[in-house]
């Protein structure tokens, strides 16, 4: 269960400006796949990356399986898995082999590359063990990500935005992977496609959640916010209005 009690984020600028990347938000979800939807810029990374600790709230408590992310902030990263849009930001070792056994360190050395060999023939990167990472394509680099992230078996998997720099081949192969895991997972997205195929659809505005519900309920409100101007080309007076 991931909790969020009155959690916001504050940041202060370098000209000593307090600005509110979200605002308190209180949310329970237990829900074995939820989508968070938005604007670019709105806030919606920052609720998700509030649940592996690598932010920390500046107001209320985050919770993961009843850690504090505060206080336990370790053990909540060891629990929970975290997937970026760019592989290139977590991809750390040369070849995939020596990448996925980087994250199986809680195994007898003797075991890692035999583990590691299974897990990344398992989504067809068999052929692939001992080529260079550079030269694997932008769909393999992805799933090569994930599959080091599983390797380490969290039990939440925060995936944010992790099929935005793929063609749309390689975005249903991960999107299908994704979609059959056991783990809780928590995808931030702008494909609207996979956001309705959750079970709980988050809409977040202006570092607030402004929708929340079954996905097409929400989606549908998401469509409606989107009708309009970005806030930044809106009237001055319209703004000041919200």
């Amino acid at each position: 269960m991931l909790e969020l009690e009155a959690a916001g984020v504050a940041v202060v600028d370098a000209e000593g400006r307090t600005r509110t990347l979200l605002h308190p938000t209180t949310l329970t979800l237990t829900e074995r796949r939820v989508a968070v939807v938005g604007a670019n810029g709105s806030g919606k990374s920052t609720l998700v990356r509030l649940l592996d600790g690598l932010i920390a709230p500046t107001t209320g408590a985050v919770r993961v399986h009843g850690l504090d992310t505060r206080r336990d902030g370790a053990r909540v990263r060891g629990i929970v898995g975290l997937l970026f849009a760019d592989p290139e930001a977590q991809l750390l070792m040369p070849t995939p082999l020596e990448d996925v056994a980087l994250s199986l360190r809680h195994l007898p050395l003797r075991e890692r590359a035999e583990r590691a060999t299974a897990l990344l023939a398992d989504v067809g990167l068999g052929g692939h063990l001992h080529q260079p990472v550079a030269t694997l394509s932008g769909g393999q680099k992805q799933l090569l990500a994930l599959t080091s992230v599983l390797a380490a078996e969290p039990a939440v998997l925060l995936a944010d935005e992790p099929t935005t720099l793929l063609d749309l081949r390689w975005q249903a192969h991960v999107e299908a992977l994704l979609d059959a895991l056991p783990q809780q997972v928590v995808t931030v997205t702008h494909d609207l496609d996979a956001a309705a195929r959750a079970e709980r659809v988050l809409v977040v505005e202006r570092g607030r959640v402004v929708a929340d519900g079954a996905p097409a309920d929400a989606i549908g409100a998401y469509r409606a916010l989107m009708a309009g101007p970005p806030p930044e080309l809106a009237p001055a007076s319209s703004r000041e209005a919200r």
